[in-house]
């Protein structure tokens, strides 16, 4: 009799405490997966929705480059991206609608230029300090690769519409990623698109498409074992031949290789893309201790081959990387670039918060 008693007053009770504890581990789950649960919001068009989540951010093990290290925990909210990089078609709308004038259109100010450069170093001719940016100019023949100036050239007359100089133009790339941006003029661009600029951590979140710790987006196996290519970068010999077996000498039309797991193209190749952080080659140094969530990137830039330069940081390589030269179309892969510099394998890809 007891033992019924106890069963007939208990069963409500163990039925309340087990409602409860269910609530408590979906609660649990929830917190820890929350882009896994409910309808995903609808991306704006061009974007598509990043489900927030944890990753592990840098190169784990002994990485190419010392600035990936070490590897940490990093967790992100939910965010929209563009699934592309911002094309010449998307910048001329831009650029129509507001009248934009970009660095590289500009004559350079020589006050702004010597603060960036060691003390008593003379000013060159007017005639130099023209409008213009840096090119990509193969040489004729092998150059050492630690000096850059074998095939970087400053053209007077490079910009966004003439990326080779004032001889060449946009016809047929329109859907192409505009280049020769610097970071100002990315952040314009966002500012009128209503967008703004990722940080470096949602950048190779969203690189990773969900594939944590594989070395490159799609898996581990190199761009040069897969047929028909998985990225526009540079293929022959570094940098005075490339043998094109992608079809493109520079940059590709967006989409023109297979999307992420996300659904996001070019994450690796074409061109870099800005992230909104300021460039430290130490700012992973400490970050293993916990988890990091949402980082917004250091207070303060600092590259030890250029301590003046103020950069920020570019992610995602271009159409000139190379396995005997920096292999920077891994998702791990970071560097910095001076901030008023275009060039022509820089671009801008945008983010969007999720509606509050």
């Amino acid at each position: 009799m007891r033992q019924h008693l106890r069963t007939k007053i208990d069963s409500p009770v163990q039925h309340r405490l087990t409602t409860i504890l269910r609530g408590i581990v979906a609660i649990l789950i929830i917190q820890a997966t929350p882009a896994t649960w409910g309808t995903p919001p609808q991306a704006p068009s061009g974007m598509v929705y990043i489900p927030g989540g944890e990753f592990v951010m840098g190169s784990p093990g002994a990485p190419p480059q010392a600035n990936e290290a070490p590897a940490h925990r990093v967790r992100i909210d939910g965010f929209f991206m563009d699934e592309t990089e911002v094309t010449n078609r998307q910048f001329a709308e831009f650029v129509k609608a507001t009248g934009f004038v970009t660095e590289a259109e500009k004559k350079p100010d020589w006050e702004l230029m010597k603060k960036q450069l060691p003390e008593g170093t003379p000013k060159p001719p007017d005639d130099v300090l023209v409008p213009g940016a840096l090119v990509f100019s193969p040489p004729p023949v092998e150059v050492p690769l630690d000096d850059v100036a074998g095939w970087w050239q400053w053209v007077p007359g490079a910009n966004w519409k003439h990326p080779e100089g004032p001889s060449s133009h946009l016809q047929g790339r329109e859907d192409h990623p505009v280049v020769h941006v610097c970071f100002d003029d990315a952040v314009a661009y966002t500012k009128w698109a209503g967008k703004r600029l990722p940080t470096e951590a949602e950048w190779e979140y969203a690189a990773r498409g969900g594939l944590p710790s594989k070395r490159f987006i799609w898996g581990d196996e190199h761009p040069r074992e897969i047929k028909g290519g998985r990225a526009n970068i540079w293929q022959g010999t570094f940098p005075n031949k490339n043998t094109k077996l992608d079809g493109f000498e520079r940059t590709a039309p967006v989409k023109s290789y297979p999307p992420n797991k996300f659904g996001l193209y070019d994450m690796a190749g074409n061109v870099w893309e800005w992230c909104s952080d300021w460039y430290r080659a130490d700012a992973y140094i400490g970050a293993e201790k916990g988890l990091q969530i949402n980082p917004k990137g250091p207070d303060s830039f600092w590259d030890p081959t250029e301590p003046l330069v103020p950069k920020r940081v570019t992610r995602g390589g271009s159409f000139l990387c190379h396995i005997t030269y920096c292999e920077s179309y891994r998702p791990g892969a970071r560097r910095g670039t001076a901030i008023d510099t275009g060039m022509s394998h820089i671009g801008i890809r945008c983010v969007q918060n999720l509606p509050k």
